[in-house]
């Protein structure tokens, strides 16, 4: 099918409440693991690039990727650009055919985060064009984000709905105690639940968990078996997803668990087959990695049999 209407697809998820699963993409792997599985599990997916994502593969390929892949499924997809920081990448990625995009003015103060907002909305409502904002502002490095911990700062309930009210935004990523990259905490992992409970009474809207994916012990102990080195890595534990769902989430990004799992499996090929030189066979392992993340996530999410 064509790809989905991303709108459309948010007021699904918002009156059954359930998450749809963002899993970014970067080269030819990654988007056929997702399309594979969402199909697979009759899931909604949506496919984001961040705009380093983007100058890596290529827009072009990108987008051909998605729609030579999702042209023959019956599961809903959408592509979104992640953490566009300027209304030029909102723009840009508009005019190739992503059918959603997220604009990033979290950095700035919250009447010009408003007014950027609403003109990424207005130049967007023409192609019907979904899009996501941020308010607060998460901590951690991740491809085109990196904000030190003195930094971040939860989201406001009182100025989530101002924020929505004015601006028109379709999706908002709230800030409720995760962090972008492999090293989200220090210590067990406190997330504001009570918060996204208040901001979703306030707003209504689809809610957005961004440095959410779990970092487990298990993709951490095959990668350092292989000789990858992440010490204190720490993610998102799954009874938090399913907390966190319940309170009103409707999209949690997953991008560290894809890498660690796509580099755990590559490094155990390269590592116990020295002879081994087809790409496609040290590729592949990576490829099926991804999908078990995959498939994980979506059942967690409460997304699967919701295409």
């Amino acid at each position: 099918m064509p790809l989905a209407s991303l709108i459309k697809m948010y007021e699904k998820a918002v009156k059954q409440s359930y998450a749809i699963p963002q899993f970014n993409v970067n080269n030819l792997e990654f988007v056929q693991a997702a399309l594979e599985v969402a199909e697979e599990l009759k899931a909604p997916v949506i496919l984001a690039a961040s705009t380093s994502a983007i100058k890596y593969a290529g827009i072009e390929y990108l987008m051909a990727m998605v729609r030579a892949g999702s042209a023959k499924m019956t599961a809903p997809v959408a592509i979104h650009l992640d953490h566009g920081a300027r209304v030029e990448d909102a723009k840009m990625c508009i005019d190739a055919g992503f059918n959603s995009v997220m604009i990033d003015a979290s950095k700035e103060p919250l009447d010009e985060n408003i007014r950027i907002t609403r003109e990424v909305v207005r130049m967007a409502a023409a192609k019907g064009v979904c899009v996501e904002a941020e308010l607060g502002r998460l901590g951690g490095i991740e491809d085109d984000v990196q904000v030190s911990e003195h930094e971040a700062f939860l989201t406001d309930p009182d100025e989530a709905q101002r924020f929505v009210r004015e601006s028109g935004v379709h999706a908002l990523a709230i800030a409720v105690g995760t962090s972008h990259g492999a090293y989200k905490f220090k210590h067990e992992p406190k997330l504001a639940m009570d918060r996204i409970s208040e901001i979703k009474k306030r707003t209504g809207i689809a809610l957005v968990l961004h440095g959410a994916s779990g970092v487990t012990k298990e993709l951490l102990d095959k990668a350092a078996r292989y000789g990858a080195q992440l010490p204190g890595a720490m993610g998102v534990p799954d009874a938090a997803y399913k907390d966190a769902v319940a309170r009103g989430i409707n999209k949690i990004n997953i991008d560290t668990d894809l890498r660690l799992a796509f580099m755990g499996a590559v490094r155990e090929v390269l590592t116990t087959k020295p002879s081994e030189f087809d790409p496609r066979k040290i590729l592949g392992p990576g490829k099926e990695a991804i999908k078990e993340q995959m498939r994980n996530k979506i059942r967690l999410f409460g997304c699967a049999g919701k295409g």
